[in-house]
């Protein structure tokens, strides 16, 4: 399994943050490069807890699809989607959200199992390959 961890300090409160990461309409104007769009089970508005999302995005010059389901739900601090059909073997993403009085601390992470073996070998020592980073850096995590 790998792990991707991103922190992104945001100058709002934490209720708008959890809001605008649960929307999604915001989601779908984020994406504009992939061309990416909910078109099954909840398509607009904010994403609720049992909630299921079928999306579908051009990735790599091939039209996808990935239906997820909001499995856990704690309003503004916490709620996970979980991957129920797509191209990975599995895919689990936490949303966290924490108050640092003028800033609000998000934290995604997002762990995945893709369905076939790459060249590369996972770091098995730690439990899997994990890539740490930040919104904005610009640092490469490969």
């Amino acid at each position: 399994m790998t792990t991707i961890v991103l922190e992104t300090p945001i100058f709002a409160d934490i209720q708008s943050c959890f809001d605008v990461a649960r929307n999604i309409d915001v989601h779908v104007l984020s994406t504009k490069g992939t061309n990416e769009k909910a078109i099954a089970g909840r398509i607009s508005g904010f994403a609720e807890l049992d909630d299921t999302i079928t999306w579908e995005a051009t990735h790599f010059g091939i039209k996808q699809q990935l239906t997820s389901k909001i499995t856990q739900f704690n309003a503004p601090i916490f709620f996970e989607d979980t991957m129920q059909k797509g191209a990975f073997k599995s895919m689990r993403h936490e949303h966290h959200f924490e108050n640092l009085g003028e800033v609000t601390k998000m934290v995604d992470i997002f762990k995945y199992e893709v369905p076939y073996v790459f060249a590369r070998q996972p770091n098995t020592d730690a439990g899997g390959d994990v890539f740490v980073g930040a919104h904005g850096i610009g640092d490469s995590i490969f």
